[in-house]
Protein backbone atom coordinates (compact mmCIF):
# COMPACT_ATOMS: atom_id res chain seq x y z
CA UNK A 1 0.00 0.00 0.00
CA UNK A 2 1.22 3.49 -0.86
CA UNK A 3 -0.05 6.63 0.85
CA UNK A 4 0.68 10.31 1.18
CA UNK A 5 -0.39 13.00 3.61
CA UNK A 6 -1.34 15.94 1.38
CA UNK A 7 -0.32 19.05 3.28
CA UNK A 8 -1.13 21.29 0.31
CA UNK A 9 -4.84 20.43 0.62
CA UNK A 10 -7.37 21.83 3.09
CA UNK A 11 -10.99 21.16 4.02
CA UNK A 12 -13.99 23.47 4.07
CA UNK A 13 -17.14 22.07 5.66
CA UNK A 14 -20.51 23.19 4.30
CA UNK A 15 -23.33 22.34 6.71
CA UNK A 16 -26.89 23.26 7.53
CA UNK A 17 -30.34 22.40 6.14
CA UNK A 18 -29.67 24.31 2.89
CA UNK A 19 -26.11 23.06 2.34
CA UNK A 20 -26.82 20.78 -0.62
CA UNK A 21 -29.27 22.98 -2.56
CA UNK A 22 -27.00 25.95 -1.91
CA UNK A 23 -24.01 24.25 -3.56
CA UNK A 24 -26.09 22.46 -6.18
CA UNK A 25 -27.07 25.87 -7.60
CA UNK A 26 -23.46 27.06 -7.73
CA UNK A 27 -21.04 24.27 -8.70
CA UNK A 28 -20.57 22.23 -11.85
CA UNK A 29 -21.11 18.70 -10.48
CA UNK A 30 -24.51 17.15 -9.85
CA UNK A 31 -24.63 16.67 -6.09
CA UNK A 32 -27.92 14.77 -6.30
CA UNK A 33 -25.95 11.80 -7.70
CA UNK A 34 -23.04 12.06 -5.24
CA UNK A 35 -22.67 8.74 -3.40
CA UNK A 36 -21.78 8.59 0.29
CA UNK A 37 -18.54 6.66 -0.21
CA UNK A 38 -16.92 8.80 -2.88
CA UNK A 39 -15.21 12.09 -3.56
CA UNK A 40 -16.06 13.74 -6.86
CA UNK A 41 -14.43 16.65 -8.68
CA UNK A 42 -16.37 19.88 -9.03
CA UNK A 43 -15.69 23.54 -9.69
CA UNK A 44 -17.03 27.00 -9.04
CA UNK A 45 -16.79 29.04 -12.22
CA UNK A 46 -16.65 32.67 -13.23
CA UNK A 47 -19.74 33.97 -15.08
CA UNK A 48 -17.62 33.57 -18.23
CA UNK A 49 -17.34 29.83 -17.60
CA UNK A 50 -13.72 29.61 -16.46
CA UNK A 51 -12.61 27.74 -13.33
CA UNK A 52 -12.34 30.03 -10.33
CA UNK A 53 -11.92 27.18 -7.81
CA UNK A 54 -11.80 23.43 -8.21
CA UNK A 55 -12.19 20.94 -5.39
CA UNK A 56 -13.27 17.45 -4.42
CA UNK A 57 -16.71 17.21 -2.82
CA UNK A 58 -17.93 14.46 -0.51
CA UNK A 59 -20.70 13.91 2.01
CA UNK A 60 -20.47 14.21 5.79
CA UNK A 61 -23.18 13.52 8.37
CA UNK A 62 -23.76 17.27 8.66
CA UNK A 63 -23.52 18.25 4.99
CA UNK A 64 -20.69 18.38 2.48
CA UNK A 65 -16.90 18.51 2.57
CA UNK A 66 -14.88 20.52 0.06
CA UNK A 67 -11.27 19.35 -0.38
CA UNK A 68 -9.46 22.29 -1.96
CA UNK A 69 -5.94 23.66 -2.45
CA UNK A 70 -4.84 25.02 0.93
CA UNK A 71 -3.89 28.38 -0.54
CA UNK A 72 -7.35 28.81 -2.08
CA UNK A 73 -9.55 27.84 0.88
CA UNK A 74 -9.81 31.35 2.31
CA UNK A 75 -10.80 32.87 -1.02
CA UNK A 76 -13.28 30.05 -1.68
CA UNK A 77 -14.88 30.66 1.71
CA UNK A 78 -15.22 34.38 0.95
CA UNK A 79 -16.73 33.71 -2.47
CA UNK A 80 -19.29 31.23 -1.13
CA UNK A 81 -20.16 33.68 1.63
CA UNK A 82 -21.09 36.24 -1.04
CA UNK A 83 -23.57 33.76 -2.51
CA UNK A 84 -25.01 32.62 0.82
CA UNK A 85 -27.53 35.45 1.34
CA UNK A 86 -30.41 34.01 3.43
CA UNK A 87 -29.52 30.34 2.93
CA UNK A 88 -29.27 28.33 6.15
CA UNK A 89 -25.65 27.33 5.57
CA UNK A 90 -22.48 27.42 7.64
CA UNK A 91 -19.01 27.54 6.07
CA UNK A 92 -16.37 26.19 8.46
CA UNK A 93 -12.65 25.74 7.68
CA UNK A 94 -11.51 22.46 9.21
CA UNK A 95 -8.06 21.41 10.38
CA UNK A 96 -8.66 17.74 9.54
CA UNK A 97 -5.81 16.08 7.64
CA UNK A 98 -6.11 14.99 4.00
CA UNK A 99 -4.39 11.92 2.53
CA UNK A 100 -4.42 9.69 -0.54
CA UNK A 101 -3.97 5.90 -0.66
CA UNK A 102 -3.27 3.75 -3.73
CA UNK A 103 -1.63 0.46 -4.82
CA UNK A 104 -4.02 -1.56 -2.69
CA UNK A 105 -6.97 -3.64 -3.84
CA UNK A 106 -9.23 -3.26 -0.80
CA UNK A 107 -10.57 0.05 0.40
CA UNK A 108 -8.88 1.23 3.63
CA UNK A 109 -11.06 1.86 6.67
CA UNK A 110 -12.96 5.16 6.60
CA UNK A 111 -11.85 5.88 3.04
CA UNK A 112 -13.68 7.43 0.11
CA UNK A 113 -13.01 6.40 -3.49
CA UNK A 114 -11.48 9.14 -5.65
CA UNK A 115 -13.59 9.13 -8.82
CA UNK A 116 -10.99 11.00 -10.87
CA UNK A 117 -8.78 7.96 -11.38
CA UNK A 118 -9.29 4.85 -13.54
CA UNK A 119 -7.37 2.80 -10.94
CA UNK A 120 -8.24 2.36 -7.24
CA UNK A 121 -7.33 5.51 -5.33
CA UNK A 122 -8.86 6.51 -2.01
CA UNK A 123 -9.10 9.71 0.00
CA UNK A 124 -8.75 9.83 3.78
CA UNK A 125 -9.75 12.66 6.11
CA UNK A 126 -9.23 13.52 9.75
CA UNK A 127 -7.96 10.80 12.08
CA UNK A 128 -7.88 8.26 9.24
CA UNK A 129 -5.38 10.48 7.39
CA UNK A 130 -3.10 11.18 10.35
CA UNK A 131 -1.10 7.98 9.95
CA UNK A 132 -0.67 8.22 6.16
CA UNK A 133 2.79 7.95 4.65
CA UNK A 134 4.91 10.61 2.99
CA UNK A 135 5.04 9.33 -0.60
CA UNK A 136 3.96 12.66 -2.06
CA UNK A 137 6.23 12.12 -5.07
CA UNK A 138 4.52 8.80 -5.75
CA UNK A 139 1.11 10.42 -5.70
CA UNK A 140 2.28 13.20 -8.01
CA UNK A 141 3.56 10.58 -10.47
CA UNK A 142 0.18 8.84 -10.29
CA UNK A 143 -1.61 12.11 -11.06
CA UNK A 144 0.66 12.85 -13.98
CA UNK A 145 0.35 9.35 -15.43
CA UNK A 146 -3.44 9.75 -15.55
CA UNK A 147 -3.56 13.50 -16.34
CA UNK A 148 -5.48 14.38 -13.18
CA UNK A 149 -4.99 18.13 -12.84
CA UNK A 150 -5.62 20.41 -9.87
CA UNK A 151 -5.93 24.19 -9.71
CA UNK A 152 -3.11 26.08 -8.01
CA UNK A 153 -0.69 23.19 -8.49
CA UNK A 154 -1.14 22.64 -12.24
CA UNK A 155 -3.03 25.60 -13.63
CA UNK A 156 -3.94 29.11 -12.45
CA UNK A 157 -7.46 30.11 -11.50
CA UNK A 158 -9.65 31.92 -14.05
CA UNK A 159 -7.47 30.72 -16.95
CA UNK A 160 -9.10 27.48 -18.12
CA UNK A 161 -12.52 26.11 -18.93
CA UNK A 162 -13.79 22.86 -17.35
CA UNK A 163 -13.42 21.07 -20.71
CA UNK A 164 -9.73 22.05 -20.84
CA UNK A 165 -8.95 20.02 -17.72
CA UNK A 166 -11.40 17.19 -18.52
CA UNK A 167 -14.05 17.93 -15.91
CA UNK A 168 -16.54 17.04 -18.63
CA UNK A 169 -14.95 13.58 -18.78
CA UNK A 170 -14.68 12.64 -15.09
CA UNK A 171 -18.08 13.61 -13.68
CA UNK A 172 -16.95 17.07 -12.61
CA UNK A 173 -19.52 18.76 -14.86
CA UNK A 174 -23.18 17.88 -15.25
CA UNK A 175 -25.02 18.70 -18.46
CA UNK A 176 -28.36 17.51 -17.09
CA UNK A 177 -28.90 19.44 -13.87
CA UNK A 178 -30.20 22.99 -13.61
CA UNK A 179 -28.33 26.24 -13.86
CA UNK A 180 -25.12 27.08 -12.02
CA UNK A 181 -22.59 29.90 -12.34
CA UNK A 182 -21.05 29.85 -15.84
CA UNK A 183 -23.35 27.05 -17.00
CA UNK A 184 -24.40 28.72 -20.26
CA UNK A 185 -20.83 28.96 -21.59
CA UNK A 186 -19.96 25.39 -20.56
CA UNK A 187 -23.12 23.97 -22.12
CA UNK A 188 -22.47 25.86 -25.34
CA UNK A 189 -18.95 24.41 -25.57
CA UNK A 190 -20.37 20.93 -25.03
CA UNK A 191 -23.16 21.13 -27.58
CA UNK A 192 -21.09 22.88 -30.23
CA UNK A 193 -18.06 20.66 -29.67
CA UNK A 194 -15.76 23.67 -29.53
CA UNK A 195 -13.31 22.40 -26.89
CA UNK A 196 -9.86 22.62 -28.44
CA UNK A 197 -7.52 22.55 -25.45
CA UNK A 198 -7.27 19.25 -23.62
CA UNK A 199 -5.08 17.62 -20.98
CA UNK A 200 -2.68 14.99 -22.31
CA UNK A 201 -0.04 12.74 -20.76
CA UNK A 202 3.45 13.64 -21.96
CA UNK A 203 6.30 11.11 -22.05
CA UNK A 204 9.72 12.44 -23.00
CA UNK A 205 13.18 11.09 -23.73
CA UNK A 206 14.58 13.49 -21.16
CA UNK A 207 13.66 15.92 -18.39
CA UNK A 208 10.47 17.98 -18.81
CA UNK A 209 10.20 21.50 -17.41
CA UNK A 210 6.83 22.87 -16.25
CA UNK A 211 5.90 25.93 -18.27
CA UNK A 212 7.90 24.87 -21.32
CA UNK A 213 6.22 24.81 -24.74
CA UNK A 214 5.23 21.65 -26.56
CA UNK A 215 6.21 22.15 -30.20
CA UNK A 216 5.60 20.46 -33.53
CA UNK A 217 7.62 21.58 -36.54
CA UNK A 218 8.71 24.72 -34.69
CA UNK A 219 5.13 25.68 -33.87
CA UNK A 220 3.83 25.81 -30.30
CA UNK A 221 0.84 23.53 -29.80
CA UNK A 222 0.72 23.25 -26.03
CA UNK A 223 2.33 23.82 -22.65
CA UNK A 224 3.77 21.53 -20.00
CA UNK A 225 1.65 22.10 -16.87
CA UNK A 226 3.47 19.81 -14.43
CA UNK A 227 6.23 17.25 -14.69
CA UNK A 228 8.37 14.82 -12.73
CA UNK A 229 11.45 13.80 -14.67
CA UNK A 230 10.43 12.53 -18.10
CA UNK A 231 6.73 12.22 -17.22
CA UNK A 232 4.47 15.21 -17.58
CA UNK A 233 0.99 16.55 -18.09
CA UNK A 234 0.31 19.14 -20.74
CA UNK A 235 -2.44 21.40 -22.02
CA UNK A 236 -2.51 20.75 -25.76
CA UNK A 237 -4.38 22.23 -28.69
CA UNK A 238 -5.73 18.95 -30.01
CA UNK A 239 -6.62 20.38 -33.41
CA UNK A 240 -3.03 21.50 -33.93
CA UNK A 241 -1.74 18.18 -32.60
CA UNK A 242 -3.93 16.30 -35.05
CA UNK A 243 -2.59 18.41 -37.91
CA UNK A 244 1.00 17.76 -36.77
CA UNK A 245 0.48 14.02 -36.58
CA UNK A 246 -1.08 13.96 -40.05
CA UNK A 247 1.97 15.84 -41.32
CA UNK A 248 4.25 13.36 -39.50
CA UNK A 249 5.88 16.14 -37.47
CA UNK A 250 7.87 15.17 -34.39
CA UNK A 251 6.82 16.58 -31.01
CA UNK A 252 9.38 18.13 -28.70
CA UNK A 253 9.82 20.18 -25.53
CA UNK A 254 13.04 22.21 -25.29
CA UNK A 255 14.43 20.07 -28.09
CA UNK A 256 13.63 16.80 -26.29
CA UNK A 257 11.47 14.29 -28.17
CA UNK A 258 8.02 13.83 -26.60
CA UNK A 259 5.00 11.58 -27.09
CA UNK A 260 1.54 12.92 -26.22
CA UNK A 261 -1.18 10.48 -25.14
CA UNK A 262 -4.90 10.87 -24.56
CA UNK A 263 -5.48 9.73 -20.93
CA UNK A 264 -6.72 6.13 -20.90
CA UNK A 265 -9.94 7.09 -19.11
CA UNK A 266 -10.83 10.11 -21.26
CA UNK A 267 -13.44 9.83 -23.99
CA UNK A 268 -12.30 12.60 -26.31
CA UNK A 269 -10.55 12.01 -29.65
CA UNK A 270 -8.39 14.14 -31.89
CA UNK A 271 -10.42 16.14 -34.42
CA UNK A 272 -10.67 15.28 -38.09
CA UNK A 273 -8.75 17.25 -40.71
CA UNK A 274 -9.79 20.90 -40.97
CA UNK A 275 -11.06 21.82 -44.45
CA UNK A 276 -8.66 23.94 -46.52
CA UNK A 277 -9.13 27.64 -45.87
CA UNK A 278 -10.90 27.19 -42.53
CA UNK A 279 -10.13 29.92 -40.05
CA UNK A 280 -7.65 29.25 -37.26
CA UNK A 281 -9.29 30.24 -33.96
CA UNK A 282 -6.03 30.31 -32.03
Amino acid sequence: MSSARLCDRAVLLVAGPDAEPFLQNLVTADLDTLATGEVRPAALLTPQGKILFDFLVSRTPEGLRLDVAAGARGDLTKRLTLYRLRAKVTLTPSDEAVAAVWDVTEAPDDSLVDKRFPVPVWRLYGAAADSAGDDVAGFEALRLAHAVAEAERDFPASDVFPHDVLLDQNGGVSFRKGCYVGQEVVSRMQHRGTARRRLMVLRAEGHLTPGANLEAGGRTIGTVLSAAGALGMGMVRIDKLADALRADLALSVDGVAVEAEVPSWAGYTLPEAVPAGAADDA
